[in-house]
């Protein structure tokens, strides 16, 4: 491990091949063996749990402002963002999600009665977690359901420009994508009031210190919205049905007992997140761990490392079902925790309860491998599995 943080040189490759291709062994490693590592590529990677959370409860010294791109609200600070999230908030409330659920219940449903028919051999990330997760997020947003498939595309190109690091092609899909948000956003104001009166066009008429949001506030909003929850939802779906398809006895356990399903889903994604990592940057010289980090450098938050820290979760590695989730970080914490956590469970939920309504086993198909996902997606990007109907 280097110790001079004067001229910081790279404790680990978070690109060579002993990372890319067990991710959560690797990280596993880096937390005891150097749990707070410096890399050109990605700076300062924090792996503990505890370090984690003094980043967290910290916004001053560590600041979500990492980009030059307006990012709303998560690239934010007080007092921005406190506000930012006061008008957002109510789109992910109680009896939204509740009026939602229908939708979702009968995308998911039809998705899994059209793919696992018979004795189906399924490849799980590329004919139903990624489908449902994009499909799901547009019925949400009220876009059209034949929109999914560009959204599928432009989030498989994204991650590979975040993988190569290719700023000129992030640039182009963020483009490409605030066009769509903005042909969305021109339909909606030219209808007026005939308008459907879906979550995007309520974004429309919010106000924001007194003024309506603009065009480039709302794309970002639902930019954000979007990348977040396409991803991380199909990358729960595939860690949630690997993890079960391997251990007959929680499946049975949740077969025999629904009401363990809340639990039981965010303590699988505890083990294995489905979101890989957050950014900050500091504002200022701070001590972090055993390390002094200067001012105006990048702080990587490595979600999957922190959730496995066995000084916070005894047996970390081990899924256990009814563990106490009180100091689980899947969807955040402090000021930032995520705000569209109770439809990413509600989702979550419903399509298990489907996919157990139709089937009662899966396995892995015993002929194919498992491939798991590289920087910056988590899971896995195959999962084939046997589905007994």
């Amino acid at each position: 491990m280097n110790t001079d943080e004067s001229n910081p040189m790279n404790d680990w490759d978070p690109d060579g091949a002993q990372v890319t291709s067990d991710q959560v062994a690797a990280y596993d490693d880096m937390r005891r063996r150097c749990p707070i590592a410096h890399s050109e590529h990605r700076g300062w990677s924090v792996f503990r749990h505890a370090d984690v959370m003094q980043v967290l409860s910290d916004h001053e010294t560590f600041s979500s402002k990492v980009s030059r791109h307006v990012s709303v609200p998560n690239g934010m600070d007080p007092p921005d963002h406190t506000k930012y999230r006061r008008l957002i908030q109510p789109y992910f409330a109680a009896d939204r999600i509740a009026a939602f659920q229908p939708a979702c219940r009968s995308i998911a449903s039809q998705l899994l009665r059209q793919i696992c028919s018979g004795n189906a051999k399924v490849e799980v990330m590329g004919e139903l977690a990624t489908p449902f997760a994009a499909r799901v997020q547009c019925a949400f947003l009220g876009w059209p359901d034949s929109l999914h498939t560009d959204l599928i595309r432009w989030a498989a190109d994204h991650h590979d420009a975040t993988r190569r690091a290719d700023r000129e092609s992030l640039s182009r899909l963020a483009n490409q994508l605030d066009g769509i948000i903005d042909d969305l956003i021109h339909q909606r104001t030219a209808a007026g009031q005939d308008a459907t009166p879906d979550l995007t066009f309520s974004l429309i008429n919010e106000t924001f210190d007194g003024r309506k949001l603009n065009n480039q506030q709302i794309a970002s909003i639902l930019r954000n919205w979007t990348v977040g929850e396409v991803g991380t939802i199909a990358a729960s779906i595939g860690i949630i049905i690997h993890h079960l398809a391997r251990n007959t006895q929680d499946r049975a356990a949740l077969r025999a007992d629904s009401s363990r399903w809340p639990n039981a889903i965010d303590e699988i994604l505890r083990v294995h997140n489905p979101l890989h990592g957050n950014r900050r940057v500091t504002t200022c010289p701070v001590q972090l761990g055993d390390r002094s980090i200067g001012s105006g450098e990048r702080v990587y938050i490595n979600w999957i490392s922190a959730n496995r820290d066995d000084s916070v979760f005894p047996d970390a590695a081990e899924v256990q079902l009814d563990r106490s989730q009180e100091n689980n970080l899947l969807y955040g914490s402090g000021i930032h925790v995520c705000p569209g956590a109770p439809l990413a469970r509600m989702e979550l939920l419903v399509f298990m309860e489907e996919l157990f309504a139709i089937t009662p086993a899966f396995t892995l198909q015993s002929q194919s491998t498992v491939v798991p996902a590289k920087y910056p997606e988590s899971g896995y990007s195959i999962v084939p599995i046997q589905f007994q109907i």
